[in-house]
């Protein structure tokens, strides 16, 4: 039998120390807002839980929550990824390995079952938190973006990991509230993580150095415009995959092995739909390509795609 367990301490990870990590940066958030009270000064906090990255653990209650009888694997889940090996998603990567190849409905319940309490557990401080900005009488003078950087597989195209260029990987959350922010409203327009970067200067007035490429989402966010700088998503991993995301379209590139995959992620959010070969599709693929080269330019990237993709150049 497995003696893992999510909530038994002796596996230290989350435990090390005694006290559960989301809980350590819980209560170092909650007192470092206590003694922002006690100074005039505008404050900045930057939260980064460690949470919900492996190993997932949780409180017993927590795990509890999730039996596994209620756990489905993801629509678009796969016993094995075609593709693995020649995207750098193989068995000898650390994350991937994290789950037997093929893949197992019981291990994927298993590995999501334990996600999902780790990250209640996480909103559970996140709760604390906030409340304790309530508590301080500061919260409607507070900016609060909530984002991370990266999502996770977990059964999804049969893979584990985050190194992959689907939407459950890279579509990350982006909640933000404070000051002239509209309640309840959804904006569609893309935009970079990095973003919160040049959003923070423009909150604290403070002027963005050359350098920084990103944008303030103030004028997004304010509903002062509702057109990003951001047009097209450039996405890469190492050597191994390209993608571009143009309005409901994603194309993702294998250059080791001149593979292209086309999604309509609107139509298809899941992205189980590969119009790649499709031929009605083929000047679409161009263009998309076309915009990736840019892009390509534009962040430095030097790697030859025309070299595994010469009819698309």
């Amino acid at each position: 039998p497995d003696p893992w367990s999510p909530y038994d301490v002796k596996f230290d990870g989350f435990w090390k120390g005694g006290k559960h990590w989301s809980e350590v940066v819980g209560d170092d958030a909650v007192d470092y807002i206590g003694e922002a009270k006690q100074d005039e000064r505008p404050f900045f906090m930057y939260i980064a839980f460690n949470a919900p990255h492996d190993p997932r653990q949780a409180p017993k209650e927590y795990v509890e929550r999730y039996p596994l009888s209620r756990i489905k694997v993801p629509e678009n889940y796969l016993d094995e990824y075609p593709y693995k090996d020649d995207i750098g998603c193989g068995a000898n990567l650390r994350d991937e390995k994290l789950g037997p190849f093929p893949r197992t409905h019981h291990a994927v319940k298993v590995h999501r079952q334990e996600y999902y309490a780790i990250i209640e557990h996480m909103d559970a401080q996140v709760g604390r938190i906030l409340d304790a900005l309530d508590k301080s009488g500061q919260a409607d003078n507070t900016y609060i973006f909530f984002t991370a950087d990266h999502g996770l597989a977990v059964g999804h195209h049969g893979l584990f990991g985050k190194q992959n260029l689907y939407e459950h990987s890279t579509h990350v959350p982006f909640i933000a509230v404070g000051p002239g922010i509209k309640a309840s409203h959804k904006i569609a327009a893309p935009i970079y993580l990095q973003d919160v970067m040049a959003t923070s200067l423009d909150i604290a007035g403070a002027k963005r150095p050359e350098q920084v490429e990103f944008q303030s989402l103030l004028p997004l966010l304010r509903g002062e415009t509702t057109a990003s700088e951001v047009k097209a998503v450039y996405g890469a991993y190492l050597g191994l995959q390209r993608s571009v995301t143009l309005g409901n379209w994603k194309l993702i590139l294998y250059p080791k092995i001149s593979k292209a995959r086309l999604y309509n992620i609107r139509k298809d959010p899941l992205e189980m739909t590969d119009h790649a070969g499709d031929k009605s599709k083929a000047k679409l693929i161009q263009r998309l390509y076309k915009r990736l080269r840019k892009l390509q330019q534009a962040n430095g990237d030097t790697l030859d795609l025309n070299a595994a993709f010469p009819h698309l150049g």
